[in-house]
C-alpha cells in the first residue's frame, strides 16, 4: 500500500500523505526535538565546566594539520555547494548550510585564536568582510529556497494531538 494517497476532491494532481505516514513523521519529529532539547540542556553544564577548568593557554600538536584539514573541509563544502547548485540538486540546501556553518566556525576560531596578537586585525577583517557575509548569504538563500518548497502536507501538523494545526491567517 502506498504512503501517498490521491485526494479525490482535487483529482490525481493533488496528493496527500497516508495517516500512518503522518503519524510516523510526527513521532520522528517529536523524538528528534526531544533529543536536541536534552543535548542542549546537557551542553550547558559541560560548557560551564570547561569555562571554569580549561587553561587560558595550551600548547598544541599538529597545529598545521588541524588548520589545513579544516580548510580542506571548507573547500569541499564550498565545492559541493557549487556543484550541487549547478546541477540544481535539492541537496544543495544541506551543502550550503554546512558551508555557512563552517564559515562561521572559521571566523570564530581565526579571531579568537589571534586575540592578543597583531594578527587579530587581519583575522577580524577577513571574518567581517568575507566569512560572515558569505555565511549569511548562504543561509539566507537556503531559507528562501525552503520558503518556496512545497512541503507535504499542505496543512501544518499540530504537536501531539494528532490533528492538523489551524491554518495561519
Amino acid at each position: 500500500m502506498s504512503d501517498i494517497r490521491t485526494d479525490p476532491r482535487d483529482g490525481a494532481a493533488a496528493r496527500t500523505l497516508a495517516p500512518e505516514l503522518l503519524e510516523r513523521i510526527r513521532r520522528q519529529r517529536r523524538h528528534t526535538l526531544e533529543l536536541l532539547t536534552v543535548c542542549a540542556v546537557g551542553l550547558v553544564p559541560w560548557t560551564i565546566l570547561l569555562a571554569c577548568t580549561l587553561p587560558s593557554g595550551y600548547t598544541v600538536r599538529q597545529w598545521r594539520a588541524t588548520w589545513v584539514g579544516f580548510d580542506v573541509l571548507l573547500v569541499l563544502a564550498m565545492a559541493s555547494t557549487a556543484f550541487l547548485g549547478w546541477r540544481r540538486h535539492r541537496a544543495v540546501v544541506v551543502a550550503a548550510v554546512a558551508t555557512g556553518a563552517l564559515l562561521v566556525c572559521d571566523a570564530w576560531f581565526d579571531v579568537s585564536l589571534a586575540l592578543g596578537t597583531p594578527d587579530v586585525w587581519l583575522a577580524a577583517a577577513v571574518a567581517v568582510l568575507v566569512e560572515l557575509p558569505l555565511a549569511g548569504f548562504l543561509i539566507r538563500k537556503v531559507l528562501r529556497m525552503l520558503s518556496l518548497a512545497q512541503w507535504p502536507p499542505a496543512t501544518p501538523l499540530a504537536d501531539g494531538d494528532g490533528e492538523p494545526a489551524a491554518p495561519e491567517a
